[in-house]
């Protein structure tokens, strides 16, 4: 917050009460309640009296953290519709195969039921067999007979099975559009949240005199440094930044090859400093906190999950003071935001509403852990 409010603090002594777009904040009480108090509602001050800096902070903090939470439901919201769009997609081309092979057998059923027509009329194959001259002769031929009564039964069979191919398929067909148009539904929901949550923002920080803004900056500054020293204090820090020497053989191989993708990830997440924060957004104009993350393992060639809620989950853990450059730094109990660290007990981040991509104390906000993409994961 600290990059935010300074940078808005010349704009807020021309008009205070100015929108700044495009953050969004506010410093009067939210009318959601609050999340580390579910249902409850912050205290009103007193008619007349000034709100202190740390309530400020206390209440743009909770702005960021419920904005930057709606944020990452409704990113977590637009990849599974991504993925089911593509299912659909997989789905419609399968059943498009489908109907062809119908239409292919079916053309096959109607050309041996003319033949059997055609054929219908004269004697029975056992009497043409009794009135045989050489009744060898007959036998060979009903031998031909038998294969094309075979070849009728198996062209019946594939006709049959064509068809319930093509209904299953149909049917599931139906089923992944329904999905489909339900996420997309939900994802416009959680967009209209996110863009609610953002204009609240905008309005607190509107509310805000140049001196709030610098007084707000200024104790934040003091929180994220302290709590910066007593993670140094306690050894909760890496001692140093070097990586893990690898083992020999095939083993150090693939140490030496992640050691290299986090080297390149890390160059790249810091090639995106000074680029703005946009909620969603996943470069290379501008970034969400998971969409840099994201974005810079991507880049360095390992797939990684795009919400720091599925980079907490499905990634290997690792202790803070085992952090290596490239580990990705999660934060709040509800592991809403993420950064990546750099080294020299600093990540780099996309920080909220209104910041830009930049480098800061791993202690920025509360620590919920840390993991390590192309570690193996946890299933």
């Amino acid at each position: 917050m600290s990059g935010v409010l300074l940078r808005l603090a010349g704009t807020a002594a021309v008009a205070a009460q100015a929108v700044l777009a495009p953050v969004s904040a506010a410093a009067v009480p939210d009318p959601r309640p609050s999340v580390s108090a579910p249902g409850a509602q912050p205290a009103p001050a007193a008619p007349g009296a000034q709100p202190s800096v740390a309530r400020l902070l206390t209440d743009l903090q909770r702005l960021y953290r419920e904005t930057e939470r709606a944020t990452e439901t409704y990113n977590a919201t637009t990849e599974k519709l991504e993925r089911q769009r593509a299912e659909v997609a997989r789905l419609d081309e399968e059943l498009a195969r489908a109907r062809l092979a119908l239409r292919s057998t079916r053309l096959d059923a109607g050309r041996l039921a003319r033949q059997q027509y055609q054929s219908g009329g004269g004697l029975g194959p056992y009497v043409r067999l009794l009135l045989a001259r050489d009744p060898q002769h007959a036998l060979d031929e009903g031998h031909v007979i038998g294969e094309l009564a075979r070849e009728r039964a198996r062209t019946v069979a594939r006709l049959t099975g064509a068809e319930r191919r093509q209904d299953a398929l149909a049917r599931a067909a139906r089923k992944a559009l329904d999905t489909q148009l339900g996420l997309a539904a939900r994802q416009k929901r959680q967009r209209d949240d996110v863009r609610t949550r953002l204009a609240g923002v905008e309005r607190a920080l509107a509310a805000l005199t140049a001196d709030q803004l610098a007084a707000v900056a200024r104790l934040e500054e003091q929180q994220v440094a302290e709590a910066q020293r007593e993670l140094t204090t306690a050894g909760a820090l890496p001692a140093g930044d070097r990586p893990a020497a690898p083992a020999a053989g095939a083993a150090g191989a693939a140490g030496a090859g992640a050691a290299g993708a986090a080297e390149r990830a890390v160059r790249y997440a810091l090639d995106q400093v000074g680029k703005p924060y946009r909620w969603g957004a996943a470069g290379p104009d501008a970034y969400d906190c998971s969409g840099l993350t994201s974005r810079a393992w991507v880049r360095a060639g390992v797939a990684v999950p795009r919400t720091s809620q599925e980079q907490w989950a499905r990634l290997t853990r690792v202790p803070l003071d085992r952090l290596r450059p490239g580990d990705l730094v999660v934060y709040f109990p509800e592991a809403t935001h993420v950064a990546m660290y750099v080294g020299d007990g600093k990540v780099v981040q996309a920080p909220r509403p209104g910041g830009k991509v930049k480098v800061s104390p791993l202690a920025s906000h509360p620590v919920l852990g840390a993991v390590r993409p192309g570690a193996g994961g946890r299933g």
